[in-house]
């Protein structure tokens, strides 16, 4: 039953970014200046453990995103690139850390704070905790992904299981991505 629940969780956050997104292009292509009002929060659900929703914390008012200023438009490009992330892990039923997605293009996020926001963001306009976007954190000390290093001889291969974390030896001799090999 737990699967079953998980799974229609999946498909309500995937059925929710695709109104977003399809309710964004339809605003544009009929010349309207889509206006977003994201609410700020004290907090942010961090528990990944509980069904917490970032909508149940304290508001201290409302951010409201258009496309005349430009701090605007690349946050919401930000946004736009990171739920496409998010699509796409739920859809692969895949994990991935913000570390991870920082990754994926950090010349144009520039700083990891970005995807911190970003995801924050994407939390609160959809009504759900980080956990349910398949966005999971990773300690200090951990890597996670498509990744392949040796320490003292021996070889690991987190390429094996990419959804766990893995924790990094002390003197790591050789990092191998699954780009160069």
């Amino acid at each position: 039953m737990e699967g079953n629940r998980g799974s229609l969780e999946r498909i309500e956050v995937m059925r929710k970014i695709t109104e977003l997104t399809r309710s964004m292009i339809v605003e544009l292509s009929n010349g309207s200046s889509r206006m977003i009002a994201i609410d700020r929060f004290k907090s942010y659900c961090s528990n990944s453990l509980e069904n917490c929703c970032c909508r149940f914390n304290l508001s201290e008012g409302k951010d409201v995103l258009t496309l005349q200023r430009e701090s605007h438009v690349r946050r919401l490009d930000v946004l736009l690139r990171v739920l496409l992330i998010i699509q796409q892990l739920l859809g692969e039923n895949r994990h991935s850390s913000k570390r991870d997605i920082y990754y994926m293009h950090p010349s144009i996020f520039t700083d990891q704070s970005v995807v911190d926001r970003a995801i924050n963001d994407i939390c609160i306009l959809l009504q759900c905790s980080r956990h349910n976007l398949n966005v999971v954190s990773v300690g200090n000390g951990l890597v996670m992904g498509w990744l392949r290093f040796s320490e003292a001889g021996r070889r690991f291969d987190c390429l094996k299981k990419p959804n766990s974390a893995h924790f990094i030896p002390v003197q790591v001799e050789e990092v191998i991505g699954t780009l160069s090999s």
